[in-house]
């Protein structure tokens, strides 16, 4: 279960990117929303299954990473909410501000980090 989070936070984590470039590009408009509908899935599809990878025995005790799983949970989760203040942005004002998504993706890949080192020292 947690490779199955991981794999799907992954691609969470590449599509974020490639929309991030997208809307970055001077004078670009708006990607279109269903690749930013299928990130926001992707991310909050990768929590769930990292929620429940959780339950399962607890890893990496002897590496001092037991509770890293818990942590990425939690940053990932706040990653979540932003995100979920970023789709609000867009269909209120039909545009996003740049520094949310800064903040969204310095959540996101700080999560995102923590959840690899958890991944890879179990």
């Amino acid at each position: 279960m947690l490779t199955a989070a991981f794999i799907t936070l992954t691609v969470a984590v590449l599509a974020g990117s490639l929309l991030a470039v997208l809307h970055l590009r001077e004078g670009a408009a708006l990607p279109a929303w269903p690749p930013a509908a299928l990130h926001g899935l992707l991310g909050i599809g990768g929590l769930v299954l990292l929620a429940l990878a959780l339950r399962g025995p607890a890893r990496g005790a002897s590496q001092g990473t037991a509770a890293f799983g818990a942590a990425a949970a939690a940053i990932l989760a706040l990653a979540v909410l932003v995100g979920a203040a970023l789709l609000s942005a867009r269909l209120r004002r039909g545009q996003v501000p740049g520094a949310l998504i800064a903040v969204h993706a310095m959540i996101a890949v700080s999560g995102f980090v923590v959840l690899a080192a958890y991944y890879f020292a179990g």
